[in-house]
């Protein structure tokens, strides 16, 4: 039966369309009543909590077989890719870096991409993982760990996909709260002086355009 759903914190297409039955994330973002949705979030891999969205009945799909023996169905499910680059302070990236990525009882290892890319097919249900990032050769002369909150990327127009991606960059907004409090100021005006932006502590659409260009998403 058709609904609508209100997406909560930690959710994504591919998660919410799991829960439904869907294996194609797509059938429900490109449902033609969900066109204001989509243009309001143009991007599928950042929706924001209390958005709504329709969700279509399934349609059931005929195959003729006979009755007489077995048969065998396969679902193609879309794969959920979690994708981070790993960089210092300068943007330069972490290359052939040794990772082990835990996710539940899943754990993941292998070395970044000369770009700093982690790429990796996650359970579609992941909510929070562990990242831990070690030098390239010899004994660990680099260890950083990091709580990966997955799903959890507002919008950049909301104040707490500033905050989120502050915190990724390095900046120090703390608590991802939707509060401009005065840590959050301080960590934009430091993102706006780095970025040779007017720095006034206010992170406006400039400072959004920008934000949203380094941080890559």
């Amino acid at each position: 039966m058709a609904t609508t759903h209100i997406v909560r914190q930690g959710e994504c297409l591919s998660s919410i369309a799991r829960s439904y039955g869907f294996s194609n994330w797509r059938t429900i973002y490109d449902h033609p009543q969900n066109a204001g949705f989509k243009q309001k979030r143009p991007n599928p891999n950042l929706i924001y909590p209390g958005d709504e969205i329709f969700i279509p009945d399934k349609d059931p799909k005929l195959e003729s077989r006979g009755t007489d023996k077995k048969h065998k169905f396969q679902v193609k499910a879309q794969k959920t890719l979690l994708r981070i680059v790993i960089a210092d302070e300068d943007g330069q990236p972490y290359s052939r870096h040794r990772y082990r990525l835990s996710i539940g009882e899943d754990v993941y290892e292998g070395a970044t991409g000369e770009d700093g890319l982690i790429e990796m097919e996650i359970p579609v249900h992941a909510e929070e993982g562990e990242l831990t990032v070690w030098g390239t050769e010899g004994p660990p002369t680099l260890e950083c760990t990091w709580t990966l909150k997955i799903g959890h990327l507002d919008p950049i127009e909301e104040l707490t996909g500033v905050q989120a991606r502050l915190n990724n960059l390095g900046f120090d907004c703390g608590s991802v709260d939707g509060i401009i409090g005065p840590r959050t100021r301080t960590a934009v005006r430091a993102f706006q002086e780095k970025h040779r932006l007017a720095v006034d502590g206010i992170p406006g659409p400039q400072t959004q355009a920008k934000l949203l260009a380094v941080h890559g998403c």
